[in-house]
């Protein structure tokens, strides 16, 4: 492949692409050569701009890359190349650290202007195809092109935090302007006037970037000066995922997640938010993993069984009311169980959750059927449940749609 100039070569490192994200631990697949082929097509991009810049050949590096980076990315034994790898990249600093500020400055923009701003009719179908895989309706089409805007922004500034923690061109990287223009680049969290509307709030759902959006959120919330600009939208959604016991290789999520929504919680008691659904949510959380934690560990077993029975009638007469078309009071009778089922009855709380969704949905509440399911996910995720909850995951498409 490298050695020839054919168009249909992204043809085949696109199946070729589908094959190693399919299967990253196939040992077969590396043992073809398949290392040495795309390495070569990546110098090639790099030295010949003329044959890069032809037909589709720009994408081929694109498509090498990750074809190599789904194999090695997971892989300990090359986490000790890093420094290696860095400094190769380093050799070329000024034009590396440059195009990162411009990309991180541009892509969102470029990305919105160029495809999803564009009728169906005005796009290059081979972007569209580029980013379905030739799957898919003008909706998915514009999913996908804003989360690949979203990540090429992400990539630029952990690149540029690479140079950034070494103290490498600070020069180029602390202009004015581009730490200006910074402080609005966390995918439209910050400024909410971001020209593709991406939102990381969008991808707390996806299995694929939930970590990356939460770790994102985290850091907001940590930095005093942020902080109180984006509380009032991340503080709803995170505090649904304070359950995750784990994320990946990451564990603690969730205690993450409640220390840091936590953390100044006497400005709400003495009123110093302006949001009253941000006072609410925290205030709920507070009750949720900490009062209620202290007070469950001070009862006895009998007195948890109590609660547990209780709870479980209260459900029951939730499910005749949703059975008598008396939703309202159905939820009623379902956040009223859920105040009372112990906090280690996550099976039973994974159920209450679900059932109370299926209200908000006939409600025609999709915020609070979202926020109902990834409760009960996160339940569901735990080591103590064995799967995850299939009827919230289907719930959860039906409040989407």
């Amino acid at each position: 492949m490298p050695l020839t100039d054919d168009q249909e070569h992204i043809l085949a490192l696109s199946g070729l692409w589908k094959i190693a994200i399919t299967n990253p631990n196939d040992p077969e697949f590396p043992s073809l050569g398949i290392f040495r082929c795309m390495v070569k097509l990546i110098q090639k991009g790099v030295n010949h701009k003329d044959w890069l810049l032809r037909c589709q050949n720009m994408y081929t590096p694109y498509y090498a890359a990750h074809i190599i980076g789904s194999y090695t990315m997971n892989k300990p034994k090359f986490a000790d190349n890093h420094e290696a790898t860095f400094e190769a990249v380093a050799e070329h600093e000024a034009e590396v650290v440059e195009a990162a500020i411009d990309i991180a400055s541009t892509c969102l923009k470029e990305v919105y202007e160029k495809f999803v701003g564009l009728k169906e009719s005005e796009r290059l179908e081979y972007h569209r195809n580029l980013l379905t895989r030739g799957h898919g309706d003008l909706e998915l089409a514009n999913i996908k092109a804003e989360e690949w805007a979203s990540q090429l922004q992400c990539w630029s500034l952990y690149l540029l935090d690479c140079f950034a923690c070494r103290e490498r061109s600070l020069g180029l990287i602390c202009k004015k302007k581009f730490l200006k223009d910074l402080c609005g680049m966390w995918g439209g969290l910050a400024n909410p006037t971001s020209p593709a509307g991406i939102g990381l709030l969008r991808t707390l759902s996806s299995d694929d970037t939930q970590h990356m959006a939460i770790d994102s959120l985290l850091q907001l919330l940590r930095d005093p000066v942020r902080r109180y600009k984006v509380i009032d939208k991340a503080a709803p959604v995170l505090a649904d995922l304070v359950e995750i016991r784990s994320l990946g290789r990451k564990p603690k999520v969730g205690q993450a997640i409640m220390q840091t929504l936590l953390q100044d919680y006497h400005k709400v008691k003495f009123g110093e938010l302006k949001s009253e659904r941000t006072k609410r949510t925290l205030g709920e959380l507070w009750d949720l993993k900490v009062e209620r934690v202290k007070k469950e560990s001070l009862m006895s077993e009998q007195e948890i069984r109590e609660k547990q029975v209780l709870a479980g009638i209260l459900k029951k007469e939730g499910n005749r009311e949703f059975g008598s078309r008396e939703i309202e009071k159905a939820v009623v009778k379902y956040t009223e169980a859920l105040s009372l089922c112990p906090l280690k009855s996550k099976k039973e709380r994974i159920v209450i959750h679900s059932n109370r969704v299926q209200c908000h949905l006939l409600l025609r509440d999709p915020e609070a059927a979202l926020s109902d399911t990834t409760r009960a996910l996160c339940l569901s995720n735990v080591a103590s449940v064995a799967c995850l909850h299939s009827k919230s995951l289907w719930r959860r498409s039906e409040a989407w749609t």
